[in-house]
């Protein structure tokens, strides 16, 4: 298995579970987080050694994340070589720069590869299309418009519903989450979420803070903890928030929760625009890369949307503010809007209950989640796994 970023990493985690009901001996080794290790992958590559984001970011980190992609590429050479053999079937979350050269290599070991969350290859980097019809042998995907993108060129594709779509609403009641971090329930909550990454928060999170520090309301902020963050990056929120802000913003554990009791959120581009959707929160997306990135993504990308939730809903369901838009004066007059402006509240929250609905897999799914389909499609295409039939009952009972 590997996964490189806080969302594959959460989506690993589900399913070396998920696989493990199935085939109770199932091991797992490969790249991944600390959650994934605790659910039991054996780490060859640490998932928070790796995680980078930006084009020039990427290039600046290529002999790093090369030389831990070699690590990975000998594990699996020495198990090819060795009693245990090459692995019954490789499981790719996201993380394309590392992921699809992986592919390669499992795919001259005979491996069947399957590919979870699709690279934005839509998007950009359409060449990379090639690579996925040599080297996977299935692609899931998340969101249902990529299941069309993939057929067109070749490439046998499942949509398998988006994970977060089979996630229960937080029970914490709001007086309860209130009482766990000292806010005040009868005032309204702003979320700010700037990404998982350190170099997001670098980028995001000092714009938010000004935001906050500008929007002159009497509201509470709460800023979720993104579960890869080290201690040194934790270290370097608290201690950012501390210079830029003199408003209280209270650090919380669970942004499904903070999202669910927030008036509004302000969400950096990423998984979290689709939690907040399929919460159903009003919010509004910004992002900020480095001005050299930017420049190459503005000549590469050709979308209409960054933001996620407006490319399902094909229109701007969110608005989006991106690189030089991305101010602490529009950050504060998108968020008065939200916070006071019941019609356009109403119109938002409308239309984010349009794209949960896309997101889902439909009532032919026979109860299933999207975790449990990416599971049972590993274990079929293990081919000597498979051939158990020890392994065929479980399939047909689950």
């Amino acid at each position: 298995m590997s996964a490189g970023e806080a969302s594959g990493e959460h989506y690993g985690t589900q399913i070396i579970e998920a696989i493990r009901k199935l085939i109770p001996e199932a091991t797992f080794f490969g790249l991944g987080g600390k959650r994934m290790e605790s659910a039991g992958l054996r780490r060859i590559v640490r998932a928070e050694d790796v995680a980078v984001m930006g084009i020039t970011e990427v290039i600046r980190h290529v002999p790093h994340i090369y030389g831990e992609y070699r690590k990975l590429k000998r594990s699996i050479q020495s198990r090819e070589k060795g009693v245990g053999g090459p692995p019954d079937v490789a499981i790719l979350i996201d993380f394309p720069d590392v992921n699809l050269s992986l592919a390669r290599e499992l795919h001259h070991l005979h491996v069947p590869v399957i590919f979870f969350v699709s690279p934005q290859l839509w998007a950009w980097k359409k060449h990379r299309i090639r690579q996925v019809q040599r080297y996977v042998d299935r692609m899931l995907v998340i969101f249902p418009f990529e299941e069309k993108f993939y057929e067109g060129h070749g490439v046998a594709a499942t949509f398998v519903g988006h994970p977060l779509s089979d996630l229960p609403l937080p029970q914490v009641s709001r007086l309860r989450f209130a009482e766990q971090y000292r806010l005040d329930p009868e005032k309204p909550w702003v979320a700010l979420l700037p990404g998982s990454r350190g170099k997001e928060i670098d980028l995001n999170l000092p714009t938010m803070l000004q935001a906050a520090e500008q929007l002159g309301e009497d509201v509470e902020f709460v800023l979720p903890w993104a579960h890869t963050l080290t201690s040194p990056q934790k270290a370097k929120v608290a201690a950012l928030i501390q210079m830029t802000s003199t408003r209280r913003i209270t650090l919380v554990d669970d942004a499904r929760a903070a999202l669910f009791h927030a008036r509004a959120s302000v969400v950096a581009s990423g998984t979290a625009t689709v939690e907040a959707a399929m919460i159903g929160n009003p919010f509004l997306v910004v992002y900020r890369i480095s001005a050299l990135s930017y420049a190459v993504a503005k000549r590469v990308v050709k979308v209409p949307f960054v933001a996620m939730v407006n490319l399902i809903a094909q229109r701007e369901v969110v608005p989006e503010l991106i690189q030089g838009d991305f101010t602490a004066a529009n950050v504060v007059l998108h968020l008065r809007r939200l916070l006071h402006n019941e019609e356009d509240r109403q119109a938002m929250e409308e239309n984010l209950l349009q794209v949960a609905a896309m997101l889902r897999h439909g009532p032919e799914d026979n109860g299933e989640s999207a975790i449990e389909r990416v599971a049972k499609m590993a274990i079929r295409l293990a081919s000597p796994l498979a051939a158990k039939p020890s392994i065929i009952q479980s399939l047909s009972k689950a």
